[in-house]
């Protein structure tokens, strides 16, 4: 019985901090063009995970591109700037986003 409450209390560990994370792109209004395993307006945050998976920058870069917008990545619609997540949020949620697979 220990071991199951321990399995249990380390998969909640483990879990929060994504679904923080997922809480704080919903409040932020991500979550109506994007959707993490499926593409919506814009592409699915896994897609996104896996097109810079390795680039010791993409957080910055993803960072950016969530306060300021972009275009022509993903196809022709283009993403608006985000003017209601401030700079640490961008870093919270393009770390989040890398993470998914």
């Amino acid at each position: 019985m220990k071991c199951l409450i321990f399995i249990l209390a380390c998969r909640l560990a483990f879990a929060a901090p994504a679904m923080a994370d997922l809480a704080l792109a919903t409040s932020k209004n991500c979550m109506a063009c994007h959707a993490v395993d499926k593409k919506v307006v814009g592409p699915a945050y896994k897609d996104v995970a896996a097109k810079y998976a390795g680039q010791k920058d993409a957080v910055d870069k993803l960072s950016a591109k969530i306060l300021k917008g972009g275009s022509g990545v993903w196809g022709p619609v283009p993403m608006p700037a985000n003017t209601q997540v401030n700079e640490a949020e961008a870093k919270k949620l393009a770390a989040w986003v890398l993470t998914l697979k």
